[in-house]
């Protein structure tokens, strides 16, 4: 296999959301800031951060598959990719079928921010502290630079140790390392010569590993078939964060869906849900396997080969009456006092969605006739029964 090198300058200022984003089939970005900052620090300390697969899509061939843009400003409260307008790039584009997570990381770290909840909402930038010496620690989970996701530069006056906070993305301001290098010195006159030298020190070395060294080793998929492009990504991504299921079939309805487009449906439905009542952590999975079994002769096996071309058309047809069945079982199941906190089994949420669709009733909720009283009371004591078992 023949890898193409880059250096990390050239993928994310020329590369990501530019000619190079992420296709339906990859899952949502997962990192939290501490593994952006272990990156960086590898990156740093000159451990290799692996290879990546990109799958180049011929420019005549881009209009078929749906792309999806790097976040630039990630939050934590809305973690859904934006869909890339690829109409008006006149070229051969790429998508990331592994190192979706690695690249976004870089992206925040170099250009973004990153919103996060810690007792209250925080918007941080990627900062490395150049005042503090490296120290390589027996300890593989240690870090040896000190990167942090901060607010602002602003140093903390009750650390004993020396801080100055460098906004890591600034680095982007210098086309050589030399340029870094005059620009801190002027910027830290009057500080220990010590302390300065090591910031000059770091700062060079930021600029290399980012600049000069090609630590972007990726290899090129160019099929045109896309079960074959599903397998290469299913094997690419086994080492990583283990891929659920609906990682897959999200993308396989993403592109054969006619009308709809099911990565942006299913994730606001599935946000839907979750906001019912008291609150639900219900994923694509539970709506996925709703629609396979809410939808008339369709086999109930949550398989990949059942979501076949034709079987997603008709889940795409029945889909608002799926919605409709879902969300009367979330709002059903909360007026019985069930949340997140005492659902046992989501799974038993499906046979009741199945007899509302039968039952085909638009009030069975508020309902006050005796019949539905009855079947209400029923429901209730058998999803009672099996969470208590």
């Amino acid at each position: 296999m023949n890898y193409i090198p880059k250096t990390i300058t050239e993928i994310v200022l020329d590369y990501i959301n530019r000619t190079t984003f992420l296709p339906a089939i990859q899952r949502e970005y997962v990192w939290d800031t501490d593994g952006i900052e272990k990156l960086f620090d590898s990156i740093m300390g000159n451990y290799p951060i692996g290879s990546f697969l990109f799958w180049k899509i011929r420019e005549e061939k881009k209009a078929l598959w749906t792309a999806y843009k790097f976040f630039s400003d990630f939050d934590r409260d809305n973690p859904h990719n934006e869909e890339a307008n690829v109409a008006g790039i006149n070229q051969d584009i790429y998508l990331v079928l592994d190192g979706q997570q690695r690249l976004t990381s870089l992206y925040l770290g170099l250009k973004g921010s990153y919103r996060f909840f810690y007792y209250n909402w925080k918007k941080t930038r990627l900062y490395l502290n150049l005042f503090k010496k490296p120290e390589r620690s027996d300890d593989p989970e240690e870090l040896t630079y000190e990167f942090a996701f901060r607010e602002s530069a602003t140093s903390n006056p009750k650390s004993s140790n020396p801080q100055y906070w460098y906004l890591v993305g600034d680095i982007l301001n210098f086309q050589s390392a030399g340029q870094a290098r005059r620009h801190i010195r002027d910027r830290l006159t009057g500080h220990d010569q010590l302390l300065v030298d090591n910031a000059v020190e770091l700062l060079e070395e930021l600029h290399n590993r980012l600049f000069t060294e090609r630590l972007i080793n990726f290899f090129e998929e160019r099929s045109d078939d896309y079960n074959k492009v599903v397998e290469v990504f299913i094997r690419a991504n086994t080492g990583g964060k283990k891929l659920e299921y609906s990682d897959i079939l999200l993308s396989t309805a993403t592109a054969k869906w006619k009308n709809l487009s099911a990565r942006d449906e299913i994730h606001d439905f599935t946000d839907e849900i979750n906001a019912i009542g008291a609150g639900y952590r219900l994923g694509k999975d539970f709506v996925l396997k709703s629609a396979l079994y809410l939808t008339p002769g369709l086999p109930i096996q949550y398989k990949v080969k059942n979501f076949t071309k034709p079987n997603l058309e008709k889940i795409e047809d029945n889909w608002e009456l799926i919605k409709t069945n879902i969300r009367t079982t979330i709002r059903l199941i909360s007026r019985f006092g069930f949340s997140d906190k005492n659902l046992i089994s989501t799974l038993a949420l499906l046979p009741i969605a199945l007899y509302l669709s039968r039952l085909g009733k638009k009030n069975f909720v508020e309902s006050t006739q005796q019949a539905d009283v009855a079947n209400q009371l029923l429901m209730e004591k058998w999803l009672a029964i099996l969470t208590v078992s």
